[in-house]
């Protein structure tokens, strides 16, 4: 790979499905996810969705959507925000697995237990099997939507200048964030600010899954996984609730998403370890 920094993300063969490679799989192995960032310049350094296979690139500093024609912004945002969905969707499954693989585990290192501690207070759950209910993600249909909706198609200042795809509030001084335009009851309100897009992605599935407001999404995606059968549960995210979740639904739709559902990062970016 060129032009771009190299990151790794470790994952058990659980993922083997989901990445499609279903034949041989040894649950025992893990791979390392290769990854390749690239700081835009120019919109056509964004590489076409043309297979289900996607190359893991991370992109940041997306600019210049707007002056292209609006079918080919739709086109290369999508193209550039998909792969980050897929490695975040990667990384929340990693961590599902360590915890499943930690629950089978009799004698707990040190090391195993400031693990859990750390992940069950960022997920606040009260025990390991609350914190396996609550680690999840969401078919990438659905993900693309809130993208769009809450990024305005990318053009967003919160996207494009912290990689923030969803406007997710910051409440912490020590963190990285943006000051919005607007104040709320005579305060400033924060955004928070990422690397790269995988990360907006990661903390949102996070929100999703330490949130009360997502108690229904939670448990509904358990057993059903279809993306308009799952929209209505995610109302709270929102203040337009049912006019939001219904804009969602139009957005899918209207721009064909569900057919991105299916995608998956290319094998031949998984090294055995």
């Amino acid at each position: 790979m060129k032009g771009g920094d190299f990151h790794t993300f470790l994952f058990s063969t659980g993922i083997c499905l989901v990445v499609a490679i279903t034949s041989g799989c040894n649950r025992n192995k893990t791979y390392t996810v290769q990854t390749e960032t690239v700081r835009i310049k120019s919109t056509d350094q964004i590489l076409p969705l043309e297979k289900a296979s996607v190359r893991p690139v991370l992109y940041t500093n997306i600019s210049g959507l707007d002056r292209l024609p609006v079918r080919e912004a739709k086109a290369k945002f999508i193209s550039a925000v998909l792969p980050s969905i897929l490695v975040a969707k990667q990384e929340i499954e990693t961590l599902r697995i360590k915890i499943n693989l930690l629950k089978e585990t009799k004698n707990w290192s040190v090391e195993d237990s400031v693990f859990f501690g750390e992940t069950a207070a960022r997920y606040k759950a009260s025990s390991i099997d609350d914190l396996i209910h609550r680690i999840g993600t969401l078919p990438n249909s659905i993900v693309l939507a809130q993208a769009v909706v809450e990024s305005g198609w990318g053009q967003s200042r919160f996207f494009l200048k912290g990689n923030n795809l969803f406007g997710i509030w910051s409440f912490k001084k020590d963190e990285p964030r943006i000051a919005a335009g607007r104040s709320r009851q005579g305060k400033t309100i924060y955004i928070r600010a990422y690397d790269d897009i995988s990360e907006s992605i990661i903390h949102y599935f996070e929100i999703l899954g330490s949130s009360s407001a997502y108690k229904n999404l939670r448990s509904t995606r358990m057993n059903n996984t279809d993306p308009i059968g799952l929209l209505p549960k995610l109302k709270n995210f929102s203040e337009r609730r049912l006019a939001y979740t219904n804009q969602l639904k139009e957005v899918i739709l209207k721009n064909d998403l569900l057919q991105y559902d299916d995608y998956h990062i290319d094998p031949d970016y998984l090294v055995a370890n």
